[in-house]
């Protein structure tokens, strides 16, 4: 998974943002929560065109999604609700930025847009739902092949894209994000069922 070599080679990274925003005097709740409000403004400024402008933004944005865990453990503020907070905001930011899609595909009339936003909307949930439901059962439950830093990799990607593609590229994007969400989901489910044997 990208996910942990990410982690593991950007832990310094992490932990100097995350010291210069604990000297601002902000905690990690806060963080997660101004990580949400940068991706609403994110999703709108996608939503209405700018598709190249978002795609530098979720780059930037990137810094305050990762960086509230970093500055929990820092800070040895680190707790169930905190955890909690920001895997539940994380599902209304993938929410937000598939709207987003969906809205520019009614714009660009696209209906392939909008119906592989709309699946790749499913598959994010999915994706997230499983691994919860897992753990609700008491299992651990962090394998997949497309979580959430690869699909906003591919979702910068495709945005960079349209400056040679158009809307083209977004529906590129969409459809990778569609299929590879769904698919990781199913592999969750029969890697539940597999650790449940």
């Amino acid at each position: 998974m990208l996910t942990d070599l990410a982690r593991r080679y950007a832990r310094e990274f992490l932990n100097t943002l995350a010291r210069f925003f604990q000297q601002l005097g902000l905690t990690p709740n806060a963080l997660t929560l101004i990580g949400l409000a940068l991706v609403c403004a994110i999703a709108v400024v996608i939503a209405v065109g700018y598709e190249v402008l978002g795609a530098v933004l979720l780059i930037v944005g990137a810094g305050f999604d990762a960086t509230d865990g970093a500055l929990a453990r820092l800070t040895n503020r680190a707790t169930k609700f905190g955890g909690f907070l920001d895997s539940t905001l994380d599902r209304y930011a993938d929410g937000f930025l598939m709207l987003a899609l969906v809205w520019r595909g009614m714009e660009l009339n696209n209906r392939w847009l909008v119906a592989l936003a709309g699946l790749a909307l499913i598959g994010a949930f999915l994706v997230s739902y499983t691994r919860a439901r897992a753990e609700g059962l008491g299992l651990q439950l962090k394998e997949g092949w497309f979580t959430r830093l690869e699909r906003m990799i591919v979702l910068v990607l495709g945005l960079f894209g349209t400056l040679v593609l158009g809307e083209w590229s977004l529906v590129g994007a969409a459809g990778v994000l569609a299929i590879l969400s769904n698919v990781t989901a199913i592999q969750r489910i029969l890697l539940t069922r597999q650790k449940l044997d």
